[in-house]
């Protein structure tokens, strides 16, 4: 889909459901933060959510003192809902409404999270255009967290088509000057009850 299309899926999406009703919901992204904590940056490292949207990572990122957080998402209805929830708390945090594929960053990252946006794109030139937004704005020896769905997870999710992954192909997505330090495959339960298995991977740039 072209640029216009997408935000105006998204938007459409964050319109129509409740934050607590979107398939990747969690009262408490436990894996996420963990995977952030475990990278020893500290509370003063700057840290991106790309896809952030209305997800709970920024307040717990806030809760436990990290301080310098962006949030990126395609959805101005997405922010604004995430923006209302903070209150006060927004005005620390920087924020992005943009498609990442073509994102222009002000500043460069400690650590480059992404849950469940890099799989939505099935477009080979648009995956590039991430992957090169990417190396702009992750610093070297910059930690890069990804969540994708698992070569065995769904096919489709919000009515569009996705790609799944395994450590070894996100490696090759990559490639060279990201060496992968961890990766495991989880199940996440829906709002609907649905399983939906992912695969999680920290990958470390280097050079």
């Amino acid at each position: 889909m072209i640029q216009i299309d997408r935000k105006e899926h998204w938007n459409n999406i964050y319109k129509k459901t409740q934050p607590t009703r979107m398939p990747w919901y969690e009262a408490y992204p436990e894996v996420s933060y963990n995977l952030i904590k475990a990278t020893g940056v500290g509370h003063d490292g700057s840290i991106i959510d790309v896809g952030g949207g209305v997800a709970s990572l920024v307040d717990t990122l806030l809760l436990n003192g990290y301080k310098r957080i962006s949030v990126l998402d395609i959805s101005a209805y997405a922010i604004e809902r995430a923006k209302e929830r903070l209150g006060d708390k927004a005005g620390s945090v920087t924020w992005y409404e943009a498609d990442i594929t073509e994102a222009r960053l002000t500043e460069t990252y400690d650590v480059w999270h992404d849950r469940a946006v890099f799989h939505f794109l099935t477009d080979a030139g648009d995956r590039k255009r991430y992957i090169n937004v990417l190396r702009q704005s992750l610093k070297p020896g910059g930690y890069l967290i990804i969540g994708t769905f698992s070569i065995d997870g769904p096919l489709k999710c919000s009515g569009l088509d996705v790609v799944r992954y395994s450590p070894e192909t996100l490696s090759n997505e990559f490639g060279d000057g990201f060496d992968l330090i961890d990766s495991f495959g989880i199940e996440h339960i829906t709002p609907a009850n649905k399983t939906q298995r992912f695969v999680f991977c920290c990958f470390k740039r280097v050079g």
